[in-house]
């Protein structure tokens, strides 16, 4: 079935224009109700959102569509989108909801779902949802004396909180470490601060001040110069930056230079792998993960497992073959033992033990090994088929010509924005810089730029 909603990380668009409408939201909350409403008990859904202005929209619409159905709603507001997935399974509820466009700037949203069990839901169940919003969805209104209920719950940010810092490793606290916390002016703008400044950290909160529109805007883990200049300015240890959404992070060193997600997963996977926590014998990243991971994992004897883009692919692998570290080079880290889902604040307290343990700098501790010299460019399209074209073709065909079995090309549209991601990693820089180069100038001709 083509999916008409659901990209590689449930329904994401520009507020107030298809399918990012209240009438979309109200239907797929009808249809994932229905889909969920499995025997004789009260069902009841969670909803949490991050800080954009289209919350107000959203949230309502959603929480009619589950009231219609029978659905009770249990209301959060913001959130990070690790909290949701771990409320979903506190509360016993049978879905969990949340709305945001993740890294995407603040006229974006999204509608992100968990199943019962904190995971987000399978292909399958998207499809099923999908096939309810196409057919005749008002056949599973409730009747009168069977609609749901809607409630706002006190203090979720204390449950998360301490859900949280029992991560921590014990024994050990942030006493006198100093660190920059970048919130993205997102869901996490709260609990973050808190959590740091719990486990003894001297903390710098930065973007904590959201206002409806300035989410991910100059700040947070996908522009991360702000983080990194305020981590040099505040002598910082060590700078943490997050996502809208919570579920990502990018840490920057005591220089202000970057670390991110594949060297963190490094840093994880060495100290769960020297106390024997590191379960499968191996880490699960990506397709879009460094050559120089997989070579310095292998030097410790351990596996790089790849799976398609996407932090629920990832996942999905940790869970079927026994694995309880992975993630992805933008920063989705996904602690098994911990969480079901990418949880940034989680993967940053594994980073800060990792320093504290080492008593190192963070530019010591941080740095596992080189990265090959890779890079990506996105190329934006709007509709049509630029990879069909016979220009895009040959480009491409010369690229993995050039590269050879040194290199690697990897060309793939978005699943949550409109552009193609033009990849390639290699020993030779400047190869790189021009084989993407003239692969993405062809996608952008063919795209009519």
């Amino acid at each position: 079935m083509t999916r008409k909603y659901f990209g590689t990380d449930g329904i994401r668009g520009t507020a107030n224009t298809e399918p990012m409408t209240a009438d979309v939201a109200l239907r797929v909350g009808m249809a994932a109700g229905a889909e969920f409403i499995t025997g004789d008990h009260r069902h009841r859904v969670v909803i949490g959102k991050d800080t954009r202005l289209s919350g107000y929209m959203l949230e309502p619409a959603l929480t009619s569509g589950f009231v219609s159905v029978g659905m009770d709603v249990i209301i959060v507001g913001p959130l990070p989108t690790p909290a949701i997935a771990m409320l979903t399974r506190s509360l016993r509820a049978d879905l969990g909801v949340m709305l945001s466009a993740s890294h995407n700037p603040y006229h974006d949203n999204g509608i992100k779902f968990f199943g019962p069990d904190g995971y987000k839901l399978s292909d399958d169940v998207e499809a099923a949802i999908e096939t309810r919003m196409e057919n005749d969805v008002d056949a599973t209104l409730a009747a009168p004396d069977h609609l749901g209920r809607a409630r706002r719950l006190d203090d979720v940010v204390g449950r998360y909180t301490e859900f949280v810092k029992r991560t921590f490793p014990r024994g050990i606290s942030l006493d006198g470490l100093k660190v920059v916390v970048d919130c993205a002016n997102g869901a996490a703008y709260k609990v973050a601060p808190e959590v740091l400044w719990e486990l003894g950290a001297d903390v710098v909160p930065v973007g904590v001040e959201p206002d409806g529109f300035n989410i991910n805007r100059g700040c947070g883990s996908t522009d991360t110069a702000f983080m990194c200049e305020q981590a040099v300015a505040h002598g910082a240890d060590i700078g943490l930056a997050l996502d809208g959404d919570a579920d990502r992070l990018i840490v920057a060193d005591e220089k202000g230079e970057l670390v991110d997600g594949d060297q963190i997963m490094a840093v994880i996977a060495e100290r769960l792998n020297r106390s024997g926590q590191l379960m499968g014998g191996g880490v699960v990243a990506t397709v879009m993960s460094n050559l120089g991971l997989e070579k310095h994992l292998g030097s410790k004897g351990l596996e790089l497992i790849r799976t398609q883009v996407g932090d629920r692919y990832v996942v999905e692998h940790m869970r079927a073959n026994g694995y309880n570290l992975g993630g992805e080079q933008s920063g989705h880290i996904v602690l098994g033992d911990h969480a079901t889902t990418g949880d940034g604040l989680i993967a940053g307290l594994q980073v800060l033990a990792a320093v504290v343990e080492d008593q190192g700098l963070a530019s010591e501790v941080c740095r596992s090994f080189e990265p090959m010299p890779q890079l990506l460019k996105n190329v934006r399209v709007n509709g049509g088929d630029a990879m069909e074209d016979a220009h895009v073709k040959s480009a491409i065909a010369d690229g993995e010509a050039r590269l050879g079995s040194g290199g690697r090309l990897l060309i793939r549209k978005s699943g949550t924005e409109p552009v193609v991601r033009v990849m390639a990693e290699g020993e030779d820089a400047g190869l790189i810089d021009t084989v993407v180069g003239d692969i993405a100038d062809a996608i952008a001709q063919a795209a009519g730029h």
